[in-house]
């Protein structure tokens, strides 16, 4: 790679005249500029993004830390999220943790390393937030923040969200409700389920703790949750099912096609997070809906806000939830029966595994 000494020699001038030509820090003769722009471009020469960000303390870069991003809810908001840094000048750099808090550590410090101007974080140990308060580091908090650090965050209403899901079913008649959690430990899905319970209390439904059973918020995880489930006797087994995000969803309609129960006829499905696959399963799957291309531009919207004003107060932003009803879980008449046809598995139907 050329450097610009060599590229001062080819153009027959200083260093210090390359050096203003490519930053426009002082006015050069038209003849120098010319020999210089065009010795650069003979010599392939790329100014040093180092040098750069060095002098204006600035290195135009976002550092993103998401949890897993074959989930397509994540590269969905990150999409939204790289558009609108995009727009405004900055590139963005991608980091998946593998839900590792040990691997999110070491990304955190090499982002910090990297002198991000500012930083989007999907999941956060209280740890970590005290390494960026120290740091100074502009900050967000996306989806799975920690309510007691004192950082901007963004995050879907997931109390709400478990309750819209909780009421449609009920309000199709469904009485044996069933949950299918993410991990025990992630703040969300607990949120989503305690909106669920919420909501059936209200209706004088108790959820049951065998009905209520933990995936890993991959297909492969709702598939063998709802297995189980499935294998209840007819009188315990469900006869609706709120899934805490849409891969487990699809995981269970495999689950109730291998075990010949009909969606929507016997067991109604409702995922969460409204991804776009949602709409291509069949039957298609009803789920609430986080918009998340928008929620993505509402955080790097937020992120840059707090890079143009670090004085800004903190900012929490609760997104509301919405409920997009279909195939999964519609009004079915009462002479549906089990020979009714049943859910396609959604994950043969892209052809895509578990």
């Amino acid at each position: 790679m050329a450097t610009i000494k060599q590229v001062a020699q080819a153009a027959g001038v200083s260093f210090t005249t390359v050096s203003h030509v490519l930053n426009n820090t002082r006015p050069v003769s038209d003849a120098a500029r010319r020999a210089v722009l065009a010795a650069a471009e003979q010599l392939h020469y790329v100014p040093s993004a180092l040098a750069r960000s060095l002098r204006s303390r600035s290195t135009g870069t976002i550092g993103l830390i998401i949890p897993n991003n074959t989930n397509p809810y994540f590269s969905e908001v990150a999409r939204g999220i790289e558009d609108s840094c995009y727009a405004a000048g900055y590139s963005v750099i991608l980091c998946n943790s593998d839900d590792d808090p040990v691997k999110q550590r070491d990304y955190l410090n090499v982002l910090l390393t990297k002198r991000c101007d500012g930083l989007i974080l999907s999941a956060l140990a209280d740890s970590d937030g005290e390494l960026l308060r120290k740091m100074k580091v502009p900050a967000v908090l996306l989806d799975r923040a920690p309510s007691d650090l004192s950082i901007d965050a963004v995050a879907v209403d997931n109390r709400a969200g478990g309750a819209l899901a909780a009421r449609h079913l009920l309000g199709l008649g469904r009485r044996r409700l069933a949950c299918i959690a993410g991990p025990r430990e992630v703040r969300i899905s607990n949120e989503r389920i305690a909106g669920a319970r919420s909501a059936m209390a209200d209706a004088g439904v108790v959820l049951a703790d065998a009905l209520c059973v933990h995936g890993d918020f991959t297909s492969a995880g709702g598939y063998a949750a709802a297995l189980d489930l499935l294998a209840l006797p007819p009188g315990q087994r469900p006869d609706a099912l709120f899934c805490c995000n849409d891969l487990m969803a699809f995981g269970a309609l495999r689950a109730a096609a291998e075990r010949g129960i009909a969606v929507p006829g016997e067991l109604a499905v409702v995922g969460f997070d409204d991804i776009d696959l949602a709409s291509f399963v069949h039957p298609a799957l009803s789920s609430v809906a986080q918009n998340t291309r928008e929620l993505g531009h509402i955080t790097a919207a937020c992120l840059l806000a707090r890079i143009a004003d670090p004085a800004l107060p903190r900012q929490q932003r609760s997104i509301a939830p919405a409920l997009h009803v279909r195939g999964s879980s519609v009004a079915v008449p009462a002479t549906v029966t089990s020979s009714a046809p049943t859910s396609s598995p959604a994950t043969e139907l892209m052809g895509m595994t578990s």
